[in-house]
This record gives C-alpha cells, structure tokens and sequence, in this order.
C-alpha cells in the first residue's frame, strides 16, 4: 500500500506547477482550484483523483483500471484517476488538460501574452 502522503505529494507536485492554481478542500478532501473552479480534487479513498476530460473515452479504452468514472460522474466530463499505478507523464498531461478545460481564456490568453 502506497502512503497517503506519497499519493498526495504525486498530484501536488504535478497540479500546484500549473499557473494561477491554489489549494483547498472539496468535500473535506484536498482539491487544486484557478479562478474559484476546482480543475482536480483527490477523492475521499486517497488513491483517486477526479479531472475535467473531454477525452475519458479514448483513456478508459485504454486502459480501464487505471480511467474510469462511476455513474454519479457520468453526465459530468470527468475522469477517475488511480493516483497510485498511473505514470507520472500520464497524470501531467490529464492535470494540464483539466487546467485547460477550466481557465479562463482571459487567463490562458495573459499566459499567451507573456512567452511572446
């Protein structure tokens, strides 16, 4: 069994390098946030996360343990996550997808502006 702490500090890492993220509960469990929308939460088992997706489908085809959702997320584009088995290089890229999916284009337009 892989500590809680380990799992957490796994999705600190990769969430808090997003721009503009800060950090608070989400029903009573900890969830990264921009401009008051919450982009990634770990749920209450320790060892998932729950994303925005607009591709879960492609994910859960490809590998159905480690993407999947329940039916409460059903009519929700979100992802469940198994924090403990998915690559480091696939949880980057899901967390810098949900970011996407819930900035503003204000936000992501100012991030634009400044690598210019």
């Amino acid at each position: 069994m892989v500590p809680f702490f380990a799992l957490y500090e796994k999705l600190r890492m990769v969430a808090s390098s997003m721009p503009a993220v800060y950090e608070k509960l989400c029903h009573g469990t900890p969830a990264f946030y921009i401009e008051k929308k919450f982009f990634v939460r770990l749920k209450e088992d320790g060892e998932t996360i729950a994303l925005y997706n607009n591709e879960r489908e492609e994910w859960i085809a490809r590998n159905g343990d480690l993407f999947f959702i329940t039916d409460h997320y059903k009519n929700y584009p979100m992802l469940l996550v198994d924090l403990k088995n998915v690559s480091t290089e696939d949880l980057k890229t899901l967390i810098e997808g949900s970011w996407q999916i819930r900035a503003t284009k204000k936000l992501k337009n100012s991030l634009i502006e400044k690598k210019v």
